[in-house]
């Protein structure tokens, strides 16, 4: 790897400070290098994002992913355990394995529907040895009916998957009592919090926060939407 011709992601070890109150060690930034040049060459075969320049890639892939798990980097989310988290409709890897380099001592499943994703997933995750992380394909809907992956998990991540009362129709039953789903949202609105709130109540759940921030380097919005499995 470190191709000569494949740009370097920029250190930003300082803004990773002062956003979220964490820095990647050094071996955690060159698995985040590794990891982007993975998804440039897959990405020239299986259109995995238009995300591809260095800077952008950093914000929009590698801090987005870990800023919607902000409140665990800080130590706010409090699991006795080892961290059982799912990233639901994965696409290329985001935000899961960001987290599961994070969280070395994390168990990160990635799920997604479409079997070349998972296919190419599943080398990535063997070239860069990030051994805390599973593969699994299917459908969320059907997947969360499945008994081995029903009530698991301590968070559920979805990400620009589809509207957020679908998002946590798919998550809530992966998470068991006491869990929760972390929506990632760009803008967010009242009706939108309303049509959420219309079906938490059924699928045994409720908005624990709405986390509104901005990307570090294009002022993006952002809102992550927290719901805690009851």
């Amino acid at each position: 790897m470190n191709d000569p011709e494949i740009p370097i992601i920029p250190d930003r070890d300082s803004v990773w400070l002062e956003t979220l109150n964490w820095q990647p060690t050094a071996a955690q930034n060159q698995q985040f290098q590794c990891l982007y040049e993975e998804i440039l060459t897959g990405n020239q075969s299986l259109n995995l994002t238009r995300i591809t320049q260095p800077e952008a890639f950093w914000e929009k892939h590698l801090w987005d992913s870990l800023a919607g798990i902000a409140p665990l980097l800080r130590g706010e989310w409090d699991f006795a355990s080892t961290v059982e988290v799912i990233d639901i409709g994965t696409g290329a890897g985001f935000p899961g394995l960001p987290v599961a380099i994070a969280f070395p001592k994390s168990s990160v499943m990635l799920l997604d529907s479409v079997r070349k994703k998972i296919t190419f997933l599943e080398s990535l995750i063997a070239d860069l040895e990030i051994k805390n992380s599973s593969l699994f394909v299917g459908r969320a809907e059907q997947v969360n009916q499945q008994l081995k992956f029903k009530n698991k998990y301590h968070l559920a991540l979805v990400r620009a998957v589809a509207a957020a009362p679908i998002c946590a129709k798919y998550a809530l039953p992966f998470c068991q009592k006491g869990g929760r789903a972390v929506l990632y949202r760009g803008h967010w609105t009242v009706e939108e919090e309303k049509e959420l709130n219309s079906v938490l109540k059924g699928l045994g759940g409720e908005i624990e926060s709405v986390r509104s921030f901005t990307t570090p380097l294009t002022q993006g919005d952002r809102n992550c939407v927290d719901i805690k499995k009851l």
